[in-house]
């Protein structure tokens, strides 16, 4: 399969840096499958699950929210945070779940109800994540 150049970037580091055969990544419009010489692209990213295709197999990983950017010579994707599967606490993301529950409930202002309600989604996207591993 034709391959394309993959660059995942977040404030801390760079995630992937390298070659993809095809990536499916979450969209605001929903579930988008990338391969090589994909028309030029550019979408939000929320919260959510983020698939990349190399020597065969799919690896999975979260990303926490951002942007891609598709041309014809590569592929850009500006995460707030991305993890792969393998690297994710299961036990710290349903500790964050329950506090954003908590947070939820709790609630004083529309701001803190968006902030909870954002890291409940973030703590559902690494716990679902988390059970792709090889």
């Amino acid at each position: 399969m034709k391959t394309f150049k993959l660059k995942i970037i977040t404030p801390e580091k760079v995630f992937f840096d390298g070659d993809a055969e095809q990536i499916i990544v979450r969209t605001t419009e929903g579930d988008t499958g990338i391969l090589a010489g994909h028309a030029n692209y550019a979408a939000i990213l929320p919260a959510g699950p983020f698939r990349i295709k190399k020597g065969g197999d799919f690896e999975w990983a979260a990303i926490s929210g951002g942007t891609i950017k598709v041309s014809k010579d590569e592929t850009v994707i500006l995460a707030m945070a991305a993890e792969w599967s393998y690297e994710i606490d299961l036990d710290w993301a349903k500790r964050s779940h329950e506090d954003a529950l908590r947070r939820i409930k709790e609630h004083k202002s529309d701001a803190d109800l968006k902030l909870a309600e954002a890291k409940l989604k973030r703590s559902l996207n690494r716990m679902n994540i988390s059970s792709h591993i090889k």
